[in-house]
């Protein structure tokens, strides 16, 4: 309707005789009024044609990402319509606004390097899918869940960092420009597996009953975990069998063992959902000291200061 308007409006103008005299110095007032209303005219058309567009798509998309993704190309796309739009309006001659896009955009590219870095590092997070809106991912030194992908930047609420010492969320929101995942490493803990394998040590003494102590916490560590973890390596599994990796994944918990100057450690090695990985060690590792506290005469502790 506005656009219709402004376009009504832009007819009137010259037809009517309006502003006919008016000029401002040596530049007549009415051309520019007209030029202007075309501009505001495809200015409001485009922007009406992006929220219905994206209003429809979005709601035919169900998946949270994709809608993201969706909304994220349209903006780019009527963007530039709308950008060559307004120009070839406010001057008239659409060929050459055309060509001059092409050679401003080539000298462009030399002085802006980076944000276009940002810009193909996005094009190639929406077609590669590295990562996407609410995944745990970490990007070179930066740890966190995704709660934006934009052109030019990646929002990342910050888990762990230099305020926090565990696999916390920190509070902090962190920007990291799209440019990085062509450069740097970026691993994802959710996007195809949303379990890790992660480890709980306890060090324990040469005088131990080693073979007790290994079955005390694989049997804690089942009792809390234990369907949890096989619906996950069956995940795994699933995911192993559409590959060319062949692996041979436990069902369970296991206990490595390895050997140190004073003590022995004991590493359980357990799956965890990524996001409850913290939570879940802190809850097993009480666990198994509560068992070892119960038997101190089959588990020992190391004493000393070299512990």
């Amino acid at each position: 309707m506005a656009a219709a308007a402004l376009a009504l409006a832009s007819a009137l103008v010259p037809s009517m005789g309006l502003l006919a005299d008016a000029a401002l110095g040596d530049i007549a007032v009415q051309p520019l009024v007209v030029r202007a209303l075309h501009a505001a005219a495809v200015l409001s058309a485009a922007t009406g044609a992006y929220l219905v567009v994206a209003s429809v798509l979005v709601a035919r998309v169900a998946n949270r990402r994709r809608s993201q993704d969706a909304r994220n190309v349209l903006r780019l796309v009527f963007g530039a319509v709308a950008a060559v739009g307004v120009a070839g309006a406010l001057t008239d001659q659409w060929l050459g606004v055309l060509l001059s896009l092409g050679v401003v955009g080539f000298a462009v590219t030399f002085a802006l390097q980076q944000p276009l870095l940002s810009l193909i590092g996005w094009v190639y997070v929406l077609v590669k899918r590295p990562y996407a809106v609410g995944d745990r991912v970490e990007i070179a030194d930066t740890r966190g869940d995704v709660i934006e992908v934009g052109f030019l930047t990646t929002t990342l609420w910050e888990v762990g960092g230099r305020l926090v010492t565990s696999g916390q969320p920190s509070g902090r929101v962190v920007t990291v420009p799209n440019a990085q995942v062509l450069s740097a490493q970026v691993v994802n803990d959710t996007t195809l597996f949303e379990f890790v394998w992660t480890e709980v040590t306890i060090q324990v003494a040469y005088e131990t009953d080693l073979a007790f102590a290994r079955e005390a916490m694989i049997e804690e560590a089942e009792a809390l975990l234990g369907e949890e973890m096989r619906r996950g390596i069956q995940a795994y599994r699933d995911r192993l069998d559409r590959t060319a990796v062949d692996l041979d994944v436990r069902e369970g918990p296991s206990v490595n063992v390895v050997q140190e100057e004073s003590w022995i450690e004991l590493r359980l090695r357990f799956l965890s959902r990524s996001r409850r990985a913290t939570r879940n060690r802190n809850a097993v590792y009480e666990r198994v000291l509560a068992r070892f506290n119960d038997e101190p005469e089959r588990v020992k502790f190391p004493v000393g200061r070299n512990r």
